[in-house]
């Protein structure tokens, strides 16, 4: 074991800690656990705050929104085997969605190691499809060295999850080492000759789109990306769930590839003679399914710029690749002169616009009015979480968003994301008002870290769409399978009396004319606010009814 001159002896729980400050973080999240009370005991005497969850899944959705909303490293702390397994899903998100994350999990002690002690797992194998990087710490010694790796991976090239198993006879063990130096993300950039083709590919170009989306990016990236677009008279269109990467009052702003997409953008993905993608993969919802682009040679000429060599070419085979980060590229890149598409850019434009503004349905509740009165009341402001669901098709298409980082979605789909990413991000930005959107289904994964947003005083709102049922999957179950039903109802509790319960206002609301009053009576809250929608399951997309769906359905 290593014993610097001048070191003093800590122990592994107190070396750990002592680098996570180092590395600048400033808040964990998690649920304790017995393998790792020596950290814990460090915690107690270190500037970190320590934030105590409901349960594991919540705990990683809270890093992984943390690590979304700053771009550094979110960080979760949970125990062995259960505690591990809980919280996957936010590293599953945090993988999908590329966020950087640093996942700690305790372990049993060493000498227990393969005898399926009680609750050990091998986290090599668990999380090898899920994470970047799984590592197992047997020296204290080595936990700088480690430590500093595993903030390196998190950042580097295609941002993701670490995993960091932490057996607990090394968390107490005690060994003299010296620190790791603060950890300084590393950042692709752009060739000048990479630029010079990437502006005459363009030049030669008649209908260009640019797509942004993917990790890594900043608020500078967001501004040089805005800047590049509007000089060179580019349409832009946001990869799914990406919709704050450029601001929606922005002349080249032409709307948001998600699952219901607008088939005019739909249409000028498919028709563009140049497709200019920074930052996003091409996953299947941003290209319809993998049908917006053809595989593996698009009929488009493709400019893929990316972090990760890798990543390039994995789907769709690129004209021009170039091994970037995003923000390296639009802060090098100059404008090029759009005359040629710039009347085209003018009316992709306003096809968004028209295709953005609510109008008001038949219903007793109506969503999209819901959307457009929130959106109007935060004026492009606030964080605006979601969940995912059927529900999410109105925000994404109504809600506007003004600046990154305002937007916090799990591009993985992940249900129960909205209530612990809301908790993360009020804790992080307590200035921001803080408002999300989620359906009964996945707000019963997750709602009792209302108790957790009680306890640690942050005031977020809570927008629950009610229609008693899994309503994404009872519409594709009425495509495949029309008017048979099955395992898709929910029998609700009364989600205001849920609130009050655990400390937070709550209130339900049945008409449309209620909702106003309702939510700026949330607003005003100095706790955290849940607003109980009682909407029509009839109303199950922004522009199809069940009833339709299942009649097309026998139909065809």
């Amino acid at each position: 074991m290593r014993n610097p001159a001048g070191t003093p002896p800590r122990s592994g729980g107190r070396i750990l800690i002592d680098q996570l400050v180092l590395h600048g973080v400033e808040v964990i999240f998690g649920v304790p656990g017995e393998s790792y009370l020596a950290a814990l005991d460090a915690l107690r005497d270190s500037p970190i705050r320590f934030v105590n969850a409901r349960h594991e899944a919540g705990a990683a959705n809270m890093a992984e929104a943390a690590g979304k909303l700053t771009g550094r490293p979110g960080v979760c702390f949970v125990t062995r085997g259960p505690g591990a397994a809980h919280g996957c899903v936010g590293v599953h998100t945090a993988f999908q969605d590329s966020t950087p994350l640093i996942y700690l999990v305790g372990q049993v002690p060493r000498a227990e190691l393969g005898r399926e002690a009680l609750q050990e797992v091998d986290f090599e194998a668990m999380f090898a499809p899920l994470a970047k990087w799984t590592v197992q710490i047997d020296d204290p010694a080595r936990i700088p060295e480690i430590l500093q790796r595993a903030f390196a991976v998190a950042t580097c090239g295609r941002p993701g999850p670490v995993v960091v198993a932490l057996p607990e006879d090394v968390l107490a063990a005690v060994a003299s080492t010296a620190d790791a130096r603060p950890h300084r993300p590393s950042l692709a950039r752009p060739a000048a000759a990479d630029l010079a083709a990437v502006r005459d590919r363009l030049a030669r170009a008649s209908s260009p789109l640019l797509i942004v989306g993917g990790g890594g990016w900043s608020e500078q990236a967001a501004s040089d990306a805005r800047a590049f677009a509007e000089a060179s008279a580019l349409p832009v269109a946001c990869a799914f769930r990406c919709q704050d990467y450029l601001d929606s009052r922005s002349r080249s702003y032409v709307g948001h590839l998600t699952t219901h997409s607008d088939p005019a953008l739909a249409a000028r993905v498919r028709d563009a003679d140049v497709l200019l993608v920074v930052g996003d993969r091409l996953g299947d919802v941003t290209t319809g399914g993998y049908t917006l682009l053809e595989a593996p040679q698009p009929r488009q000429a493709l400019i893929h710029v990316y972090p990760e060599a890798r990543e390039l070419g994995r789907v769709f085979a690129p004209e021009l690749a170039l091994v970037s980060d995003s923000g390296a590229f639009f802060a090098a890149i100059e404008p090029v002169d759009g005359a040629a598409w710039a009347t085209s850019s003018a009316q992709a434009r306003e096809e968004f616009l028209a295709w953005s503004r609510p109008a008001a349905g038949p219903w007793q509740l109506d969503l999209a009015t819901v959307v457009s009165q929130t959106a109007e009341r935060l004026a492009g402001e606030a964080i605006l979480v979601d969940d995912a669901g059927n529900f999410s098709a109105w925000v994404s298409r109504f809600m506007p968003f003004h600046h990154y980082r305002s937007q916090l979605m799990p591009v993985s789909g992940a249900m129960g994301y909205a209530v612990p990413a809301a908790v993360a991000a009020k804790l992080l930005r307590p200035q921001r008002q803080v408002v999300a959107f989620v359906g009964d289904g996945g707000f019963q994964m997750s709602a009792l870290e209302l108790a957790t947003a009680a306890q640690e005083g942050v005031a977020i709102v809570v927008i629950v769409v009610n229609n008693g049922m899994y309503g994404t999957i009872r519409m594709f179950q009425e495509r495949r399978y029309p008017g048979r039903e099955m395992a898709t109802a929910l029998r609700n509790p009364d989600f205001a009396a849920l609130a009050r319960a655990c400390g937070a206002h709550g209130e339900t609301v049945e008409r449309t004319e209620q909702f106003l009053p309702a939510l700026e009576r949330a607003l005003a809250q100095p706790r955290a606010a849940v607003l109980d929608l009682h909407v029509d399951a009839e109303a199950i997309t922004p522009v199809e009814t069940i009833s339709q769906i299942r009649a097309a359905a026998q139909a065809g």
